[in-house]
């Protein structure tokens, strides 16, 4: 596969950068130099098998990293840094750096590429990802690229049987989510600023005790002496439940963006209209940011409260 080629040579050069800094350590690694044309080239021929591998790599390499630096952090306290776990940091995190242009060219060829890594909060890795494991032509519904995600609540994965959704982009929208998240209150965030009013939305809604069904099944699923189970005693959901729906829902919101983009850019016709706009009725819909713009009207949020949520 050229991405694991292409992974083995990132490596290979990544050994030349850690020599430079760590001259007492050697390898028996046979160093190869990529220069931006060479990673340039690779991408441009990178298939979506190949970049799934990156992208898979990509947060390997980086845990590793984080629990190799972790140990270093440690290890300074009793002023006892470790030469080869120093070696591994500088290593992993150059590698990364490399992983991550090489997947930035690939998503840079993509026809929807740029207007994914124009989104706030949205970088080379997810968007990488997110093009890497969906297939337009086999999802012709957002509501189909939610269950493809994982993020519809009413299919069950049952004891058994083959897993319903695919787990590694369900692990990118959890990125996508945690991102707009953190960045909710920068004014450049369109997806941030999506989450922040639905949090809102939500927490009123449970203040109000339109939670108290959910909150009773809750009764059942937290141990008796943890927060969650006292919150649910009054009928409200738990506030790390509230927090987890407003970016689901942000999520949602994006990737119904990002299939109409696509689908309509594939099939030169517009999007199938959304359930909630053809049968039930509602005469608004969030547009999609143009370049990932932060200018949007206020959220309607009744566009999905008709759906199931977790």
């Amino acid at each position: 596969m050229k991405g694991q080629k292409l992974l083995l040579a990132i490596n290979n050069g990544v050994s030349v950068f850690a020599k430079t800094k760590m001259t007492k350590i050697t390898t028996n690694t046979t160093a190869v130099e990529l220069t931006r044309k060479d990673l340039r080239a690779a991408a441009a021929l990178m298939t979506a098998d190949e970049a799934r591998y990156l992208v898979n790599t990509y947060y390997q390499q980086q845990a590793d990293r984080m629990r190799t630096n972790s140990q270093l952090r440690e290890l300074a306290k009793d002023e006892k840094p470790n030469q080869l776990l120093v070696y591994m940091s500088a290593n992993a995190e150059h590698l990364e750096g490399m992983i991550k242009k090489a997947l930035g060219d690939y998503v840079e060829g993509h026809p929807i590429g740029k207007w994914l890594i124009s989104i706030y909060g949205i970088g080379p890795i997810i968007a990488a990802g997110l093009l890497a494991h969906i297939d337009i032509t086999k999802t012709a519904t957002a509501g189909g690229l939610w269950r493809f995600a994982g993020l519809d609540p009413t299919i069950k994965w049952e004891k058994g049987q083959k897993r319903p959704y695919n787990a590694d982009l369900k692990k990118l929208c959890w990125h996508a989510g945690q991102s707009w998240m953190k960045l909710a209150s920068r004014d450049q965030c369109f997806y941030g600023k999506l989450y922040k009013e639905r949090k809102e939305y939500e927490m009123k809604r449970n203040e109000a005790g339109e939670n108290a069904d959910q909150a009773a099944l809750g009764l059942t699923r937290y141990g008796k002496d943890t927060q969650a189970y006292k919150q649910c005693l009054t009928g409200k959901l738990p506030l790390a439940q509230i927090d987890a729906r407003a970016r689901r829902w942000t999520v949602k919101i994006f990737l119904s963006h990002l299939h109409k983009l696509w689908y309509e850019h594939h099939y030169q016709k517009p999007v199938p209209a959304p359930f909630a706009i053809a049968i039930l009725g509602h005469a608004h819909m969030i547009e999609p940011p143009p370049t990932g713009a932060p200018t949007t009207e206020h959220a309607d949020f009744s566009l999905m409260n008709n759906f199931t949520e977790e």
